[in-house]
């Protein structure tokens, strides 16, 4: 999706208030060209860090990039930004890279992590049953799936996405425009309240 087009002046100040009392780290996951650093760039009330490279041939065949027209960059670390979610808490969010030959870096950045947001895009839900692998196998965190709304993207109901991810009932399905703060926002509170059902985050999260 397009960089974020949210009203920057909407957001919080660029300081961390003197009421948190507990900071949560969690992850923003998904395929190639899915949102990550559109969402982050969202939310975040601090100038979000991104490690992006600009596409050259050298992904032509690589990194797929149908239907992402426009996309000049690409995440090649982590990006990473932080939003208050209450008067006592904030998130710092860490965002992965989407291609495959960067997912050794899953492991490192989901250390301490409570959570993932798995972004979706349902014109290649395809891309997404690796990206679930990867999550389960390198995180073991409670994760939320957040479809991100691209304007010419198909609309499926939630349990047919349920069934085609082949998700467990409680995991929570959300949708949400990334380059929006409070769609975003609330799909990180969906997150939040879903691994506050976990009881070893609830000492964390409570």
């Amino acid at each position: 999706m397009d960089s974020a087009t949210s009203d920057q002046t909407s957001k919080p100040g660029q300081h961390l208030a003197p009421t948190i009392t507990r900071s949560v780290k969690v992850l923003v996951v998904g395929a190639f060209g899915v949102g990550k650093t559109t969402l982050i760039g969202a939310v975040s009330e601090i100038e979000p860090l991104r490690t992006e490279e600009m596409i050259t041939t050298a992904s032509v065949g690589v990194d797929p990039v149908d239907g992402l027209q426009g996309k000049t960059t690409t995440t090649v670390a982590m990006d990473f930004g932080r939003v208050t979610l209450s008067p006592e808490m904030a998130l710092y969010l860490f965002g992965t890279p989407g291609q495959r030959r960067f997912w050794d870096l899953w492991s490192g950045l989901a250390d301490g992590a409570v959570g993932a947001l798995v972004m979706i895009d349902t014109r290649h839900l395809e891309d997404s049953f690796e990206v679930l692998d990867q999550l389960e196998l390198r995180t073991k965190t409670p994760f939320a799936v957040v479809v991100n709304q691209f304007p010419d993207a198909p609309k499926y109901p939630a349990e047919r996405l349920r069934a085609a991810l082949d998700l467990l009932p409680q995991t929570p399905i959300v949708v949400c425009d990334a380059r929006d703060r409070t769609s975003a926002v609330n799909a990180l509170i969906t997150l939040v309240e879903h691994a506050l059902t976990f009881p070893m985050f609830q000492k964390v999260l409570a």
